[in-house]
């Protein structure tokens, strides 16, 4: 009997090691990894460069304090900040603490414009974390189920839809901020159309408001480029980071630009792991490796390469509504519940998951090759494809039964 408290459904299998795109479970078997710890291991797995940093930095320094300098954190904020042209960083420990830092600032930021009932516009579908505050501002009735009363604070709008966000500003004066993903990752691989991103910068420039785009899954080179947002070529003035950024090693930064720069003083907020030199080291290697490796325009590539040999295989089949995403981070959303196909593609030998109830999702290593790439369609097509006529044929006879 397991201590472990019953927060998930978790697979019967537990791997020992991986190398690259490939994972290996205590009987030996090996698995091609098309999840990356769920857009964490973007350098897959025992990258060497990583593996000979991380070794150096346990032997020198793990943890002080952030009552000290970290001299890490100045590499590692000087390093995103030149990447994505921001300003301030703030390092925790994973995307929900970046994203409550944002909040955070938010509050901060009206109290000093004398509105300490700061409205943040979120989006139908968007997934921000698990802490009350941003599942509050998350839209799945399932996971906020049985955990309210919530935070209040927050106007949820439609996705995509820039009239119902001009509509929500124009309604409530104590409107501060927009928030979005560009590329919604839990809520079912949506890609947000840039004219709309861009038409949300404008009007947070037009009303002086504060444009959030959490970055915590499609940031850090997953999309082709460091950041999804900067395929609008915009800037946010808070963006959040986590997954990719530390390959493994618990890492979460909430970056801020303009505006949102300066409101944080010290004691408004803190953390104690937060920003401790092995994970600040991680996130430095990380960022060196995936620009000397060229691998942001491999993903793309092989993005590609998936998403054009699943359409080869699958397109015009029944049950299948679309496939979508950008660069690594691929959703083939199906007409079904479609759980059961992460349970066919394990005993197959690959990874996957299953979000949204209907989509599978794939977030492989940014090292992955075109070899492995076609590996992907040739293990998850044919259990598609059997998937999706095995439910026809169901149908098929309960009518004529």
């Amino acid at each position: 009997m397991s201590h472990l408290m019953n927060t998930y459904n978790r697979l019967p299998i537990a791997f020992t090691h991986g190398k690259g795109a490939r994972l290996y479970d205590e009987h030996g078997k090996q698995y091609l990894d098309a999840l990356a710890g769920i857009a964490v291991n973007g350098l897959g797995h025992a990258h060497p460069k990583l593996v000979a940093a991380l070794t150096d930095q346990v032997g020198r320094l793990i943890h002080t304090s952030n009552v000290y300098r970290v001299r890490e954190q100045e590499q590692l904020a000087d390093r995103i900040c030149a990447l994505s042209g921001m300003q301030e960083v703030f390092f925790g420990n994973s995307g929900s603490e970046a994203n409550e830092a944002a909040l955070k600032l938010v509050r901060m930021f009206g109290h000093k414009r004398g509105e300490p009932e700061a409205q943040t516009i979120v989006m139908e579908r968007a997934w921000h974390g698990r802490t009350l505050a941003t599942l509050a501002a998350t839209g799945s009735d399932k996971a906020r189920k049985g955990f309210d009363p919530f935070p209040t604070g927050f106007i949820q709008v439609p996705y995509n839809d820039i009239e119902a966000v001009r509509r929500a500003v124009d309604a409530d004066r104590r409107v501060l901020a927009i928030w979005l993903e560009v590329l919604q990752g839990e809520g079912g691989i949506y890609v947000a159309d840039m004219t709309y991103v861009k038409a949300l910068r404008q009007l947070c420039d037009e009303r002086g408001l504060l444009l959030m785009i959490d970055e915590v899954q499609s940031g850090i080179g997953r999309t082709g480029k460091w950041f999804a947002h900067q395929w609008a070529g915009v800037r946010p003035d808070v963006m959040t980071l986590a997954k990719g950024l530390g390959s493994g090693v618990p890492v979460g930064a909430c970056v801020a630009a303009g505006p949102a720069t300066g409101v944080f003083g010290p004691g408004n907020h803190g953390t104690t792991f937060g920003g401790n030199p092995l994970a600040m080291r991680a996130g430095v290697e990380t960022l060196a490796i995936i620009e000397s490796e060229g691998l942001m325009v491999n993903a793309v590539a092989q993005g590609e390469r998936i998403v054009g040999g699943l359409k080869r295989v699958l397109g015009g089949i029944e049950g299948l509504v679309q496939i979508r995403g950008m660069g690594l981070m691929i959703g083939i959303e199906l007409d079904r519940p479609c759980g059961e196909l992460v349970r066919q593609a394990l005993d197959a030998g690959l990874l996957i998951n299953v979000t949204h109830d209907t989509v599978i999702r794939m977030l492989p290593p940014l090292i992955l090759n075109a070899k492995e790439a076609d590996m992907i369609v040739e293990r998850l097509a044919p259990l598609i494809l059997n998937f999706l006529r095995a439910g026809i044929a169901t149908t098929a006879t309960a009518k004529a039964a």
